[in-house]
């Protein structure tokens, strides 16, 4: 057997090799990368694209793909932080604030997956709408940026809880969360949808029920993402996250998971999110222009979709 037949179906590891070559290459670039306090900023930074990539990889494995997400941090950023200021900033105010920027995400998902999944809409027109109708609330809500957090969310953010800091607590979270979806049978029903969605049909399988479903994750880890924006901001910004929905896509293509829908795992999405932070950190050290990080990204989704059609012509 072959290296290539062997690696068929992994391609995580290839994404775990070429994110380990940007290791290498940012360590020569900036000699204190592996210092703790350096991971800790720079994991920091990646959280929330590794919170949209993971989200939207279940809808992509579904068979659709969701322009929105980017649109849905900045809604939930503004309504967080508004409910939070205006129910007056103490401790109550910011667990309600965290709770009803969820339940924004959440039903922004919903929303899209409703439309998409009973009216049967295309799903790259349908969240291209929905992302400037999100926008727009955005901006309905909070006219201009700048409205502050209380002290205690940020602090807290980027401090430490029980001993552990709260970014890697996130992390772990949303581990946690992925690892339980992955052991249930909905990523098997998922995978069918994507892979053949009549087969799956005929199979009695709920296509509306797990697409709104799919849907809904991507808006919740949306959500988680926006929080984790907002904890590093410690503000309002009603732009916010406006390049997080084709970061994610490329970071899920890199990982593995087919466009058409029907392959792919959380785990290559995440470490896809990693490789597209550490090409952006080998851009900026290396003193290019940032412009580079969004040509090599869109370059990313032209090679997967090439890589794509060949694999399926043979």
């Amino acid at each position: 057997m072959t290296l290539l037949a062997k690696l068929k179906g992994r391609t995580w590891v290839m994404t775990a090799a070429a994110l380990a070559v940007l290791v290498a290459v940012n360590i020569l670039l900036q000699p204190n990368f592996l210092e703790a306090s350096v991971v800790r900023s720079n994991l920091t930074t990646f959280l929330p694209l590794v919170l949209v990539a993971v989200g939207q990889t279940y809808v992509i494995i579904g068979g659709d793909i969701d322009l929105s997400v980017g649109a849905i941090v900045a809604l939930v950023n503004v309504v967080t932080v508004t409910t939070i200021a205006g129910l007056g900033g103490d401790g109550p105010a910011v667990l309600a604030g965290l709770v009803v920027g969820m339940a924004v995400g959440a039903g922004c998902g919903v929303l899209n997956g409703l439309i998409i999944a009973g009216l049967r809409f295309q799903p790259i027109v349908t969240t291209f709408a929905t992302s400037i109708v999100f926008s727009g609330l955005a901006l309905w809500v909070l006219p201009q940026a700048g409205l502050p957090v209380p002290e205690p969310y940020w602090r807290t953010y980027a401090g430490e809880v029980l001993g552990l800091p709260t970014v890697y607590l996130i992390y772990l979270a949303g581990f946690l969360l992925a690892a339980v979806l992955a052991a249930r049978p909905f990523m098997t029903r998922l995978r069918a949808v994507g892979g053949l969605r009549t087969a799956a049909f005929q199979t009695g399988l709920r296509l509306g029920a797990l697409r709104v479903a799919a849907f809904a994750l991507s808006g919740l880890y949306g959500a988680f993402a926006s929080l984790a924006l907002t904890g590093e901001t410690a503000s309002g910004d009603p732009l916010m996250g406006q390049t997080l929905a084709m970061s994610a896509i490329s970071a899920v293509v890199l990982g593995g998971t087919a466009l058409s829908g029907g392959v792919g795992g959380t785990l290559g999405s995440v470490l896809g999110a990693l490789v597209v932070g550490m090409i952006g950190s080998v851009i900026f050290f290396a003193g290019l222009p940032f412009e580079y990080q969004t040509l090599v990204q869109g370059l990313i989704i032209l090679a997967a979709l090439a890589g794509g059609v060949l694999v399926a012509r043979r």
